[in-house]
């Protein structure tokens, strides 16, 4: 078993990125990321609602999905399109806003797996937006619990 602590990583101006490491092999957390039908079981800010999710099992660069989400007790779809998968090290996908979420996943050692989210905003359209909305702070929240949420996981086997 693992046990780690968040990290803040520096992922460049307008992000938001922390890293944790997972008692879990890199292929196990890919898998999870990769198939966005699997986003409700790690999403730890409470948005990714487990119904109405359509898209493709297994994610590859361009393909689109939609996953239903709720901000505020508002529910609402988002479309979003893959925009860099590398097998067991990248998943990522931009909103249709611009933003992009990013998974990097490394290897530490045989069963553990280094595991970063990145929510970018520096290709957002309206990145003052998200900083006046403070969407950037609830966003950094979300990713630490996610993180947390997949240590928790994964140590209690």
């Amino acid at each position: 078993m693992t046990t780690s602590t968040l990290k803040t990583e520096n992922a460049g101006p307008k992000t938001v990125s922390r890293s944790v490491q997972v008692a879990a092999p890199v292929a196990t957390i890919f898998e999870q990321i990769v198939d966005p039908h699997r986003h409700p079981e790690i999403d730890g800010s409470g948005t990714v609602r487990d119904i109405d999710v359509k898209g493709p099992r297994r994610l590859a660069k361009g393909d689109k999905f939609t996953v239903g989400m709720t901000q505020y007790g508002l529910p609402y779809k988002i479309t979003s399109t893959a925009t860099e998968v590398e097998e067991n090290r990248v998943v990522e996908w931009q909103h249709p806003l611009g933003h992009r979420w990013r998974w990097e996943l490394a290897e530490v050692s045989p069963g553990t797996t280094k595991v970063t989210e990145t929510f970018d905003y520096s290709t957002a359209k309206v990145p003052f937006v998200i900083e006046l909305t403070g969407m950037h702070k609830k966003n950094a929240e979300g990713i630490e619990s996610t993180l947390t949420g997949l240590v928790e996981r994964y140590d209690a086997r």
